[in-house]
């Protein structure tokens, strides 16, 4: 029996239904792709197919997507549904969200940020209670920001938790201001890290927004990290995985300082899954760098020059250094034109990861 959920795609435009289902045909879930061109054909599916998830232009003939959303929360509560559309257009997503929406995307945002997109995805077709913010299935909002600032992006990230609405302005991969509840700046960003659950999207940049915020993010990540481990502390023993994601986060701090791009911490075959910081590509990145400190191995056993300890490569983007550590190997990514002695900036990173 087939147990894959179904998404079904509502679009007047056949060239994006096309590259909507080629795009969400590559989720890691294999999600059956139903489309429909009229409000009319996408009823009628949602009738006869058991639907997990909706997404759905706005701006259509003879029945819009307001009309559509608003048809779909009477008939099928339960069914999760994202917007999809060219709009950009803030009173048209307060009446989507007004209809109990899950997610708001605009189109171009949801090309440039693809990945986060495919996540959001497989959050909403995942369990009702899955930990973590609504939108990226168990990422808790100090991984949001860290994906944001590591890939460099310019947007603005609306978070919502119940009646509370809070913003975090974001320009080059900069935290430059955060709004909640009244208060703005570093007091408003700890506030809003404190919340453990709630609902994020992405807004267009607003490059001319003043910078309220000077300090670096990460710096702000690991002072709140501790600031909320401390808390922790003096209330009541917390759960280890929760207690890991703060050292994620201190590891984080430390990378961005010297310098790199990630970092992937690979345990022996059988031993656990890889952690990394700094990338999403940690299941192949890690799968190359198990082979490549294998192949190193074997070349040093048929050499009879003992153990190779490390491996360096770059092209014109980055270069790469794989070290054995103890029983572990290690994958750092660094820019291309990384000043000073990488290898040994490798090193410092490698042997902080554990401590």
């Amino acid at each position: 029996m087939d147990k894959r959920h179904k998404i079904l795609i509502l679009d007047d435009d056949a060239d994006w239904l096309d590259l909507s289902r080629e795009m969400l045909s590559t989720l890691p879930s294999q999600p059956e792709i139903l489309t429909a061109n009229n409000g009319k054909r996408a009823l009628a599916i949602l009738e006869s197919e058991p639907v997990r998830l909706l997404i759905c232009d706005l701006k259509m003939p003879r029945m819009d997507g307001l009309q559509i959303l608003a048809i779909v929360r009477r008939r099928h509560p339960e069914l999760r549904t994202v917007v999809l559309s060219a709009l950009e257009d803030e009173e048209y997503r307060s009446r989507a969200y007004a209809l109990g929406v899950d997610l708001f995307w605009i189109k171009i945002e949801m090309q440039r940020n693809a990945t986060m997109f495919a996540e959001c995805l497989e959050s909403l077709l995942g369990r009702d209670n899955e930990p973590g913010f609504r939108g990226i299935q168990s990422k808790s909002l100090m991984d949001i920001i860290q994906m944001e600032c590591l890939s460099r992006s310019s947007t603005v990230l609306r978070i919502t938790r119940g009646p509370v609405v809070a913003k975090l302005w974001i320009q080059d991969g900069e935290l430059i201001d955060a709004e909640a509840a009244g208060a703005r700046g570093e007091a408003a960003f700890r506030r809003i890290l404190a919340w453990k659950s709630g609902t994020f999207e992405n807004l267009p940049a607003e490059p001319d927004h003043e910078r309220i915020i000077l300090k670096p993010v990460n710096a702000l990540l690991l002072e709140t990290a501790q600031d909320m481990d401390e808390t922790a502390l003096l209330q009541e023993p917390e759960a280890d995985e929760e207690s890991n994601h703060r050292k994620t986060i201190w590891k984080l701090a430390l990378l961005t300082r010297e310098g790199a791009e990630f970092v992937i911490s690979i345990p022996p075959a059988g031993m656990g899954e890889p952690e990394a910081i700094g990338t999403q590509s940690v299941t192949p990145l890690a799968g190359w760098a198990r082979c490549a400190a294998a192949a190193a191995r074997r070349l040093g056993d048929r050499l009879e020059a003992g153990p190779v300890l490390q491996i360096t490569g770059q092209n014109m983007e980055r270069q790469l250094l794989v070290l054995n550590h103890e029983d572990k190997v290690f994958l750092v990514g660094w820019p291309a034109n990384a000043p000073g002695n990488v290898l040994e900036k490798t090193r410092k990173l490698v042997a902080s990861w554990d401590s």
